[in-house]
């Protein structure tokens, strides 16, 4: 069965997984990196990019805005930068559900002085991005909303944008809000100063996008978490060529897998493309997982999980009591890992799930309910204890490419799982199924 275009897919119990997997590339890195060589000054080859749904959207909005983007071979993108000034002055761009492309080019978009409209699909539209927009109005861009205030779409004007000295930013409900921001300031050439009101979320997401806008030449400095300062005069320059890391939230399930199967002889299983060096947060994955009794080894360029040797003797997991705030991606998979714990596993801090792809905390609640669970769901918590008797289960996945990868571990659990809409793990791994089967033993 073709899983992209399959209404559902049946997967069998798995008996253990162990091997090797090369993971796709980072879609939080590919889709920061793409944006800036196509601000940059000078030609950048992307080595590594991820082939998915959210690039695709990004590289077909750099072209239409007159972008010359060019294959370059294998997982490789050659941008020609426009040294910030795109091309084309109007045009409306459809970003799916992409929420590292619709945050960040609105942000440039804002500043660069244009007519455009941002629009993504139906889920979009329930994506708040008024905070971002907000912070974009304090510099004298003209956005304004089509549809729900506060909501994409967004209508672009030229506006009448001059630079200041110091802006603020909300920074409770999304981390890309900020991201989008400074990844826009340095088109304005001028000294500012963003502070951040109340608590920013998921800061390694942050530190990817300073990461990234070091590469291409442009330093901001940063107080804590409250302020960041974007210097005067900067401006983006190509390294040349860039590698893009493996993805680390994608790492995540394999890594479970390796660990779960552990407890019944299977395992390890490696991932390889992202290790100890990884700029992104949900690399830190491997540290929860190592609190849930796994075994993880890691390299520079990959890590490895299996279960540790209490756990093995148990045959289980250890339940834990876990702040995600810092994992917010991969905190998903840690949900079906608490199926396999001894007890009950409290996942805190993921308010942001209810703003993602779907509101994944009730879908995840729901969900982990037809395996046999018990769960509670809070504003910002689930609690998860495990089913006392599995149930085989037909899975809604809500088109949220996480809940179809986490969900396809459940067969660990010795139950045959239906997965409804197989297809929507294009938006970031679409082999994703392919590449579970090549290490699952039935």
């Amino acid at each position: 069965m073709n899983a992209a275009s399959a209404e559902y897919l049946d997967l069998q119990p798995i008996r253990v997984v162990r091997g090797t997997v090369r993971l796709p590339g980072s879609k939080s890195i590919s889709n920061r990196a793409l944006l800036l060589a196509a601000l940059a000054q000078g030609t950048t080859t992307l080595r590594e990019v991820l082939d998915a749904d959210d690039t695709r959207h990004m590289l077909t909005a750099l072209r239409a805005l007159g972008v010359r983007c060019e294959d370059a071979g294998a997982r490789a993108v050659t941008v020609h930068g426009v040294n910030g000034a795109f091309p084309v002055k109007k045009a409306d761009l459809f970003l799916g559900n992409a929420g590292t492309a619709v945050r960040p080019l609105t942000a440039v978009l804002a500043l660069c002085g244009g007519e455009y409209r941002v629009d993504g699909v139906a889920r979009m539209h329930e994506r708040p991005i008024g905070d971002l927009v907000d912070a974009l109005r304090q510099l004298g861009a003209d956005i304004r909303y089509p549809g729900s205030e506060g909501f994409p779409p967004l209508a672009i004007g030229a506006g009448n944008v001059r630079p200041r000295s110091e802006i603020s930013i909300r920074g409770n409900v999304s981390s890309q809000y900020l991201s989008g921001l400074l990844m826009a300031l340095p088109l304005l050439g001028a000294k500012t100063v963003v502070r951040v009101e109340g608590e920013l979320i998921s800061k390694p997401y942050v530190e990817i996008t300073l990461n990234a806008m070091r590469g291409f030449g442009v330093d901001v400095g940063r107080d804590g978490w409250a302020a960041f300062t974007v210097p005067a005069g900067a401006h983006y320059v190509s390294p040349g060529e860039l590698y893009v890391e493996g993805d680390a939230s994608s790492a995540s399930y394999f890594l479970a897998a390796g660990a779960i199967s552990g407890l019944s002889g299977g395992g390890p299983v490696r991932v390889e493309g992202v290790g100890r060096d990884s700029t992104q947060g949900d690399v830190r994955f491997a540290v929860a997982l190592e609190q849930m009794g796994a075994a993880v080894s890691m390299g520079e360029h990959w890590i490895e999980a299996t279960a540790g040797a209490d756990a093995k003797r148990s045959g289980r997991l250890r339940a834990v009591d876990i702040d995600c705030n810092p994992i917010p991606d991969a905190a998903m998979t840690l949900a079906i890992a608490a199926l396999f714990a001894d007890g009950t596993t409290r996942l805190r801090n993921i308010a942001s799930w209810r703003v993602k792809e779907t509101d994944r905390i009730a879908a995840m609640a729901k969900e982990l309910a037809k395996l046999g669970a018990t769960v509670e769901e809070g504003a910002d918590y689930l609690r998860i204890t495990p089913p006392p008797q599995w149930r085989a289960a037909v899975i809604d996945t809500y088109d949220d490419h996480r809940m179809a990868m986490c969900f396809a571990l459940a067969a660990l659990g010795g139950v045959a799982v239906r997965i409804n809409d197989p297809g929507c793990v294009a938006k970031t791994f679409p082999d994703y199924f392919r590449v579970l089967a090549g290490i699952a033993r039935h």
